[in-house]
């Protein structure tokens, strides 16, 4: 687990934040991971701009495909180009990829890769756009809320949530260089942006950003500022430790483990729905492993609806107040 101080790793006020479309770090990685390897392609189903591909194109016209509307074929182009030993990144909003095409990625990503030799993966790297409800005004049908589930439940399938614009930007580069399929999810609005190029990053690792003794609060995604400020909050009753899951899968347990057997009580916090993805992977790992009180932050079981981000995020219950009231109820549970 990397320990970081936030006066060195994070910038100097978490209380004056500028907020960044974290999608703008997808596109600053594409480009960067273009300029370091030759065999990186993007590929977009019509939605260029929108997903940030638009800066790939701009700068490698000849590596990068316009699939069109057509999500499926998106996903089987790609798996032919990584077999042929380039490294696609397909490009859509996570309601249509891997919302729509699930079955194409299942069958010509993963299972290619799963039956793949190894050194010969099936290196094809997945970016979900607006995933969230923080898509806002365009509501349930665009605010994908399932993606998480369905890409860990896949063999062999990296899933990587990043926190902010520059945890997306380092996320893109790290996936690819990580071998095999890789599922990069992030939003459309504006979040908080908190890390620096300073913060470490790799995949596969739980990254502690607040030290505590008496509640875990692990989080993805835009939820991590929440999570630290509910920290902040609680600081003169509850002392929360914060840890920054970016990989769902694979889940740092031995780094979860020993968090967990210092506090004896874990909150989790994501924007997605609360079963199936970050808060699934805690409570199996937690329930085989080392059983204790869990309360989970996160979407509860219905779909979205159209409204504001920062509207969206309180009515659904994904605040920093949402966190410090679970913190609560955990620390109660493990108090009886």
């Amino acid at each position: 687990m990397g320990s970081i101080n936030p006066s060195a790793y994070l910038v100097e006020s978490l209380a004056e934040i500028k907020r960044v479309n974290t999608r703008d770090g997808y596109g600053k990685g594409l480009v960067k991971a273009g300029e370091k390897n030759p065999n990186v392609v993007v590929l977009c189903a019509d939605l260029t701009e929108s997903t940030r591909s638009q800066w790939f194109k701009d700068k490698f016209p000849q590596r990068f495909v316009q699939i069109g509307v057509a999500e499926q074929n998106l996903a089987a182009v790609a798996s032919g180009m990584a077999a042929v030993g380039k490294i696609p990144f397909i490009s859509s909003y996570a309601a249509f990829s891997p919302g729509r095409n699930n079955e194409q990625i299942r069958t010509t990503i993963s299972y290619n890769n799963w039956e793949s030799k190894k050194g010969k993966e099936i290196n094809v790297k997945i970016g979900g756009a607006h995933a969230g409800i923080s898509v806002g005004p365009d509501g349930a049908t665009h605010q994908q809320l399932e993606d998480v589930g369905l890409m860990r439940l896949q063999p062999g399938m990296t899933v990587l949530v990043p926190c902010d614009d520059m945890e997306c930007e380092k996320a893109t580069i790290a996936a690819a260089e990580y071998p095999g399929p890789v599922y990069i999810r992030f939003g459309r609005a504006s979040y908080p942006s908190f890390t620096t190029e300073r913060t470490p990053f790799k995949i596969g690792r739980l990254d502690e950003f607040r030290s505590g003794k008496d509640c875990t609060i692990i989080a993805n995604g835009p939820l991590v500022y929440e999570a630290l400020m509910a920290a902040e909050k609680l600081k003169k009753e509850i002392d929360c430790q914060v840890l920054n899951c970016h990989t769902v899968k694979p889940l740092d347990g031995e780094t979860l483990l020993k968090a967990v057997q210092k506090t004896k009580c874990v909150v989790t916090a994501e924007e997605h729905q609360w079963q199936g993805g970050l808060a699934g992977a805690v409570a199996e790992f937690l329930g085989e492993n080392f059983p204790v009180p869990i309360k989970r932050v996160g979407v509860k079981d219905r779909f979205g609806e159209s409204g504001e981000p920062a509207e969206l995020m309180k009515a659904f219950g994904l605040t920093a107040d949402d966190i410090v009231k679970a913190v609560r109820a955990a620390v109660r549970m493990k108090r009886k």
